[in-house]
């Protein structure tokens, strides 16, 4: 008997019918369970980072308060790793009213003295006001454009996500010519903390690209 038949044996004293029905599912299952998982490297074994990159990373995001939160947190990013930022988080969500851009763009110097004082996010005061600013520009671009997820699929073909088919992570880019003309048109717009490698990286993180390599099990 093999292990699943014996596994399943235990678990299951219905019908003949209903047992081989049952079984043949289990099987399936149980061989899936079995399935070795294989990740995108650049998450390594932290568990924080495993599960940010099975949940999240490369998935499409399409509402406008997420998309304005991977915009702080992206943002905040410069110059830091990203399992920096990840960590903080909950505590950015807490400092920036849950991601309201309403709520965030009417912040005045008096948020930003009290947010200097927050240990649980960056301290940089440059960041922290450029995070404000960016909100009142999310919400003009909602304005002209509908919503901030219409804005950013302009400058993708056929307004659809871009599926990536990488062997290795060493092949995955920096930076794209859609990453470069995002970023150049958003400084225009006045954005700041806002570089074609952070605007890739965001581009990732919201599912505009997927980007997860070829083997990947969350693909």
């Amino acid at each position: 008997m093999t292990h699943h038949a014996l596994l399943y044996s235990k678990l299951c004293n219905c019908g003949r019918k209903v047992r081989i029905k049952s079984y043949i599912a289990f099987k399936k299952y149980s061989e899936n369970m079995y399935k070795e998982i294989t990740r995108c490297q650049w998450c390594g074994s932290d568990p924080q980072y495993m599960d940010y990159h099975d949940k999240e990373w490369g998935r499409q995001v399409k509402d406008d308060r997420t998309l304005f939160e991977f915009l702080v947190l992206e943002s905040a990013q410069a110059g830091l790793s990203w399992i920096t930022i990840l960590r903080r988080r909950a505590a950015y969500q807490e400092a920036f009213a849950n991601f309201d851009v309403d709520q965030v763009a009417a912040y005045t110097s008096k948020h930003v003295d009290t947010l200097l004082n927050d240990s649980g996010i960056i301290k940089h005061r440059n960041k922290i006001e450029s995070t404000i600013t960016n909100a009142q520009l999310f919400k003009k671009v909602q304005a002209e454009y509908g919503s901030f997820y219409d804005y950013l699929y302009t400058f993708l073909p056929e307004k659809q996500p871009i599926i990536n088919h990488w062997p290795s992570l060493q092949q995955v880019p920096a930076t794209t010519t859609i990453s470069d003309k995002i970023a150049r048109d958003m400084k225009k717009k006045g954005f700041k903390f806002f570089g074609s490698t952070i605007c890739y990286a965001y581009m990732q993180a919201v599912g505009m690209v997927n980007d997860h390599i070829a083997t990947c099990s969350f693909k």
